[in-house]
């Protein structure tokens, strides 16, 4: 039997590395304001798997609180982004796709918080683009508030 696939990643200093189990497939930009804060960068491309199929093989991720449903976790060494993590969708991780050794397989295939897109940025403008998440929810909107 062949091993499963995984992808593996890490911060800038190396002080944290992490892999994943099996495909990576939901790659998407963000747009939202505080991706764009966090990191310092016009957008920032995030890919999402089951909280199962991600673990740290190095290091230990420093938290932040970023909202009452999310912490942003992030090499306390030298402060790369790594992951986002929201008790919205408890069993889900995001991941800075720019962590990964080779994130040049992983094209995005969609734009989250579009509507807080900067107006001069044009970046894959053929993908799908949500006003909000991809499963539809905003920042602190319980499920059953979804529209």
């Amino acid at each position: 039997m062949s091993e499963p696939e995984s992808h593996e990643g890490g911060c800038l200093c190396g002080e944290v590395r992490y892999r994943i189990k099996g495909a990576i497939d939901s790659v998407g930009h963000c747009h939202c304001t505080m991706c764009r804060r966090w990191s310092g960068a016009v957008a920032v491309t995030w890919f999402t798997v089951p909280l199962d199929r991600f673990a740290l093989t190095k290091g230990e991720l420093a938290t932040y609180r970023s909202s009452d449903h999310g912490e942003r976790r992030f090499c306390p060494a030298c402060a790369t982004q790594v992951a986002f993590w929201s008790n919205q969708r408890p069993d889900e991780i995001d991941i800075t796709l720019g962590t990964l050794d080779h994130p040049e397989r992983h094209p995005a295939d969609h734009h989250v918080f579009a509507a807080n897109r900067l107006p001069w940025l044009h970046l894959d403008e053929q993908l799908p683009a949500h006003d909000t998440t991809s499963s539809g929810m905003v920042p602190g909107q319980s499920k059953t508030e979804r529209t």
